[in-house]
């Protein structure tokens, strides 16, 4: 079949000079190639009206679709070769087409556009102003109100910083590390950032320091305070409110004026409001007697019988039980006994063995409630040796509190030795007469009441004082919380 074939020469097909040519579809200016005639006779074919007829071409069917040209003139299609050619430009202006489009999005390989400028909000993830998440256990949602931190591939060259509705939702105080300030690696926290999910707000983990939403980038979410989980402007402080539990004896217990006065009775004005002391102490009590129903008989093995429950059990004395069912998580046990332990007889003789195995009892019940024990051994009474030096009066009990401690991993306050080293200070030895009566002058008998065990006003406070300090002084967590 013959196909028409371009015609060159000026003026030709509408004049103007220069190179022309004729195709099928109409007579073209060289400023458009054939390909791109063809390729536009593609795109046009739907709107050409067409007549269609079939004939043979070397024994094979062959559809042939006459087209008519813009001048009305209906000529055969393009030959073979001719729309093999149009075929293959349209698939490569269809490609550019694609591969333009892309790049005018992407701007580069790694998703960014190298040559725009950084997005506005590159400091994605920031979670609010600095310094508010957690501040003082503070609202739940502070820390940036959700949906900030930069929509999502803004913040960060690789595309991270800080997705769409991340930088402060509730809870969160501050995106996890996530943003940073354009150009930064992904996930760096850059210009704040940082603040941990489910860090700040209720958790109460404190103020500007170690990225508690502020500026620091460590994406740690602040330590919070000087207590783990706690809160407190600017990160110090300590939590609350806990209860103070105190176990112990006539020199732990309240007392009464003028006396005896027990140190535990003095506690409470050394602590912050957000420590409650209990005072459970009782005059004449040795630590089973405090727990338990002891009997007044002794058994096989030495010690005193302790009457039991229906179930077996031994019976519970009430202060113990009332203590167990309110102590709660963050509170503290202090337990001292040993004074009246000693005793040879029952119901108050406990051995040094049955005396460790109670006071583990204890420590364990505190700690399955969330709670922190702390062993004290016996306070010290005055009594002077032959060089006129106070010395301990203490020692099996004061050696056994030590053990336990050792054994069940809990802290001991050597008050047995403090109380020592401040009678020593005092200058309460040699004591006149050779023991303290109700009689007794000086300094020494204004410490003691009538005898050379039992405070008065003047001496628990500064038991009580010793105590205070030790909590300090062995960097115990409860120290915190004093004044």
């Amino acid at each position: 079949m013959a196909t028409q074939q371009p015609a060159r020469g000026a003026g030709e097909a509408g004049g103007g000079g220069g190179r022309a040519w004729r195709s099928p579809y109409g007579t073209w200016r060289d400023s458009a190639t054939r390909s791109q005639v063809a390729c536009r006779a593609v795109r046009q074919k739907n709107a050409v009206a067409a007549g269609r007829t079939w004939f043979t071409t070397m024994g094979r069917p062959v559809r042939t679709i006459r087209h008519t040209s813009r001048d009305g003139i209906s000529r055969p299609p393009p030959s073979k070769r001719r729309r093999i050619a149009c075929l293959a430009a349209g698939l490569l202006f269809a490609a550019c087409g694609r591969d333009g489009g892309q790049s005018a999005e992407d701007g580069g390989p790694d998703g960014t556009n190298a040559d725009a400028p950084a997005p506005q909000d590159a400091s994605a993830g920031t979670g609010g102003s600095s310094a508010v998440a957690g501040s003082g256990g503070g609202p739940v949602s502070s820390g940036g109100s959700s949906g900030t931190g930069g929509g999502s591939s803004t913040g960060g060259r690789f595309g991270t910083g800080g997705s769409s509705s991340t930088g402060g939702a509730s809870e969160t105080g501050g995106a996890p590390g996530q943003g940073g300030a354009a150009g930064e690696a992904a996930g760096a926290g850059g210009s704040g950032g940082g603040g941990g999910t489910s860090l700040g707000g209720r958790s109460g983990t404190g103020g500007r320091s170690a990225g508690g939403g502020g500026a620091p980038a460590s994406s740690t979410g602040g330590a919070g305070g000087r207590v783990s989980a706690t809160g407190g402007a600017g990160g110090a402080g300590a939590a609350g409110p806990i209860t103070i539990w105190l176990a112990g004896d006539s020199t732990m217990a309240t007392g009464t004026a003028p006396c005896p006065i027990g140190w535990g009775g003095q506690f409470q004005p050394l602590f912050l409001s957000t420590a409650t002391v209990v005072n459970s102490a009782v005059a004449g009590r040795s630590i089973r007697t405090w727990l338990y129903d002891v009997q007044t008989t002794m058994d096989a093995s030495g010690e005193c019988v302790l009457a039991k429950d229906a179930q077996g059990n031994p019976t519970l004395q009430a202060r113990w039980q009332t203590m167990l069912d309110k102590m709660k998580v963050g509170d503290y046990l202090l337990i001292q006994f040993g004074i009246n332990d000693s005793s040879a007889t029952c119901d108050r003789h406990v051995g040094a063995a049955a005396f460790q195995d109670s006071l583990t009892m204890m420590a364990d019940a505190a700690k399955t409630r969330g709670a922190h024990a702390i062993f004290i051994t016996p306070v010290s009474s005055i009594a002077c040796n032959s060089s006129n030096m106070p010395i301990g009066t203490r020692g099996t009990y004061s050696t056994a509190t030590k053990s336990a401690g050792t054994k069940a991993a809990v802290p001991v306050i050597d008050l047995e030795a403090l109380s020592v080293a401040l009678y020593a200070k005092l200058g309460f030895c040699p004591i006149p007469g050779g023991d303290v009566t109700a009689s007794t002058t000086g300094p020494v008998g204004d410490f003691f009441c009538d005898d050379h065990t039992h405070f008065s006003a003047t001496g628990a406070p500064q038991i009580a004082a010793l105590v205070a300090q030790a909590l300090r002084t062995q960097g115990l967590p409860l120290g915190q919380y004093l004044k």
